[in-house]
């Protein structure tokens, strides 16, 4: 199961809280697994992200196509002020996303790539996972299969203070970032700090 869905939900001031029984109760109902929800603490506020896994682009295009039909999409509409769906794959190297309690923080890191970028950086990030996973783990690393080239990685740390160690470790030790990588990659890059909701199974 290697092709996912992140779902942005922007909502209204508060209401992260407020939408959380319906996105819950909307994931349950539909196809596809639910792999973590987050409410975004550093970063744009007032967002949710909703990591889903499918088995097939089929089970995947359904999915979408209920929320874009649905007078409700994600059970929250009377929340919500923008949703944006985007499609990706895992990284060729990666096992599917299990659940679990590795967090609770957890970091969106988005990278966009070089139009000749995407199969370069996932032979640089195969090398460089394995011995960068001695400092934390890795939830997941997939490049978006619609809109811009991009990459996104999600990294779970028990606190911030375990972020900022992790990293500066992992950078003083010469295991972080991969090397050669940062060349397939343009400087446009983007960081999200979120916290599991209740319902998430990564928390």
């Amino acid at each position: 199961m290697s092709l996912y869905e992140i779902a942005t939900l922007e909502t209204v001031i508060f209401g992260a809280g407020k939408a959380s029984p319906g996105i819950e109760k909307w994931c349950a109902e539909g196809a596809g697994r639910l792999c973590g929800a987050w409410s975004v603490d550093i970063g744009a506020l007032n967002r949710v992200l909703v990591l889903r896994a499918f088995e097939n682009v089929e089970e995947l295009t359904a999915e979408r196509e209920r929320a874009l039909r649905s007078s409700d999409p994600f059970g929250c509409v009377e929340h919500l002020t923008r949703l944006n769906m985007e499609s990706y794959r895992a990284f060729d190297f990666l096992p599917p996303v299990e659940p679990g309690a590795f967090g609770p923080v957890y970091e969106f890191r988005t990278y966009r790539t070089k139009l000749d970028g995407l199969t370069p950086t996932m032979g640089k990030w195969a090398e460089a996972v394995p011995p960068r996973e001695a400092y934390s783990k890795l939830t997941v690393a997939m490049y978006g299969l619609d809109g811009e080239p991009r990459a996104t990685q999600i990294w779970p740390y028990a606190s911030l203070a375990a972020r900022a160690e992790a990293r500066a470790k992992s950078v003083a030790d010469g295991k972080w970032p991969p090397k050669g990588g940062p060349d397939w990659l343009t400087p446009e890059m983007t960081s999200q700090i979120a916290m599991p909701l209740p319902f998430s199974p990564l928390k």
